[in-house]
């Protein structure tokens, strides 16, 4: 008999652990949105709930939604633009500048093939 309720007090505890369990893992993406101060927290927090509903499908996404902001650096998109922009700059600055060298170089060899040398001046008749 005590057999009888010890199981039956086992199996209501392993359901009631298993339901707020789940809950409270839910509740892990609301929780990481509040702690970064993310503008969509109560959109988050709703989606958790309508996760639990749909057999957690969308859960994952609201991790990572709620990751993806942070307080000091928004979205982090302005620094990658930034960055874009600069490497762009970079470039276009290191295309000059390696265009201005062939044209150097380019106009040296006109140059050396225009002035005839030393060697050049010697005819066979001169020597």
């Amino acid at each position: 008999m005590f057999l009888d309720y010890f199981s039956l007090f086992l199996l209501i505890f392993v359901v009631v652990v298993l339901f707020y369990g789940i809950i409270a893992i839910h509740d892990i993406p609301y929780l990481i949105a509040c702690r970064r101060n993310h503008p969509h927290q109560d959109a988050i927090h709703v989606a958790g709930w309508i996760s639990l509903f749909t057999l957690h499908i969308l859960w994952p996404f609201l991790w990572i939604w709620a990751t993806l902001w942070r307080e000091d650096r928004g979205w982090g998109f302005e620094q990658l633009e930034m960055e874009q922009h600069d490497l762009e700059h970079k470039f276009t600055l290191m295309t000059d500048r390696i265009n201005d060298l062939e044209s150097r170089i380019n106009a040296e060899n006109i140059n050396a093939a225009v002035e005839p040398t030393d060697t050049d001046s010697l005819t066979p008749e001169s020597r």
